[in-house]
């Protein structure tokens, strides 16, 4: 008697080969939709800003949505958040910008639209790791934003919607692809498909001067303009921390590369040696469980907090008296500024790529090799036996990090926008 047949199983990097060779087919195949069809010049530049999830959590939301504020100052903006996954926004969208959803879990489908969203992405490349939350409806919605009333710039802010962008938006418009991390922080299949596409965009920024020198050497010969414009402070309400509660802060997702394990370590020795101070973690992740038992295996239950997110990270910072960055990796680490204007001083890991171009170790905070949890542990014992030294530091954190001002990085986004735009037969397009 014949077994029956087992189901063959394919292995991930197979799945991942045939994902990679339909979207190079899809994308091939989409190519003719990218005729030209610009409206004619007004007085305002259209303004369209690619960002996967305009109502989550994170340092790219955040200053995404904050630059999208001083762009509306002077031009029409609109955001098209990829994904609509809760109902309300985490961060406050500022005034003067459009938010359109491409696909709104919480808005009516019909049958075809069901269908078509329990089919994976095929714009989306399976590397990225945005790739579990797309399907084949978010494609045919992004589709739509790319096409209805195209823009005069169009600005995307990850890799997927970055590929997107330089791949199949209109001919005419000016396309500027904002990555947040770095050339070397990619997956092998993800970084060739980066370095093939974004050779078409029209400029790239980076957030640090190493990611923009990868990219000059990555890009090299092709035609696009490469910038390095850092993420702007957010405002920040209220005074700085005068640095007098007993905490130790960090914040972020809860994921393995923000390094929280590696923090937890190195509390160990400062919490017997220090039992009045508090390590507190905030943020939501895949890891929450994990962090939670190691705290316990540790023995700092009681001494070190795992807590949620917070809407009002600013006032938790006026509750801290030092700030701890752990990660093994980073773009521009956005919290490192906000901490910086809350007055805090910053101990961190010299990970690549962000931290050492806004810590001056031993000035404005303390940089300490990448991955020594040793390291971090004397840094951070530093600064508790210390309170003239925290003061000294977080003093000048505040002032170093006002090159960081909206007030500052927004003209220079504004100069980008207005440089990048498409011209008209007769000259530029007029701005005000």
């Amino acid at each position: 008697m014949n077994e029956p047949a087992r189901p063959l199983r394919l292995s991930r990097r197979v799945r991942r080969g045939a994902h990679r060779a339909l979207r190079r087919a899809a994308i091939w195949t989409l190519r003719p939709l990218r005729c030209r069809r610009l409206h004619p010049p007004g007085e305002r530049l259209r303004v369209r800003i690619l960002l996967q999830n305009a109502h989550g959590t994170g340092g790219t939301i955040r200053t995404v949505l904050n630059l999208s504020g001083h762009l509306a100052r002077d031009h029409d903006v609109e955001v098209v958040s990829a994904v609509r996954r809760s109902k309300k926004p985490f961060f406050q969208v500022p005034p003067g910008i459009k938010v359109t959803y491409a696909d709104d879990h919480f808005a009516r489908r019909s049958r075809t639209a069901r269908l078509l969203a329990r089919l994976p992405s095929l714009l989306t490349p399976a590397d990225e790791a945005s790739f579990r939350h797309m399907s084949l409806w978010t494609d045919v919605r992004l589709l739509r934003a790319l096409y209805g009333a195209p823009p005069d710039v169009l600005i995307a802010t990850r890799p997927s919607l970055c590929l997107l962008a330089a791949e199949l938006a209109p001919r005419g418009v000016a396309t500027i692809g904002q990555d947040h991390m770095s050339l070397d922080s990619y997956q092998p299949a993800l970084l060739r498909q980066v370095v093939r596409a974004y050779r078409r965009l029209t400029v790239l920024a980076t957030l640090t001067e190493a990611s923009r020198a990868g990219y000059e050497r990555a890009l090299a010969g092709s035609g696009v303009r490469i910038v390095r414009i850092p993420n702007a402070a957010p405002p920040l309400p209220g005074p700085p921390s005068r640095r007098e509660h007993k905490v130790v802060l960090a914040a972020g997702r809860l994921v393995r590369t923000k390094g929280f394990d590696l923090l937890l370590r190195a509390f160990v020795p400062l919490a017997a040696e220090h039992p009045d101070w508090t390590l507190r973690i905030f943020g939501g992740g895949a890891r929450r469980d994990r962090l939670r038992a190691m705290i316990g295996e540790l023995g700092l239950d009681g001494r070190a907090e795992l807590r949620g997110k917070t809407p009002d990270l600013p006032a938790e910072m006026r509750r801290a008296s030092v700030y701890a960055l752990s990660s093994r990796r980073e773009g521009m680490p956005m919290v490192v500024i906000e901490a910086m204007g809350m007055g805090l001083p910053v101990v961190a890991f010299d990970c690549p790529h962000g931290p050492a171009e806004l810590i001056t170790s031993g000035e404005d905070g303390l940089l300490v090799p990448a991955g020594d949890v040793e390291a971090l542990t004397a840094a951070l014992r530093k600064l508790i036996d210390d309170p003239g030294l925290r003061d000294r530091l977080g003093d000048r954190a505040l002032r170093s990090v006002r090159r960081y001002d909206l007030d500052r990085i927004g003209p220079r986004w504004s100069r980008l926008v207005a440089s990048a735009a498409p011209r008209t037969r007769s000259g530029p397009l007029r701005r005000p």
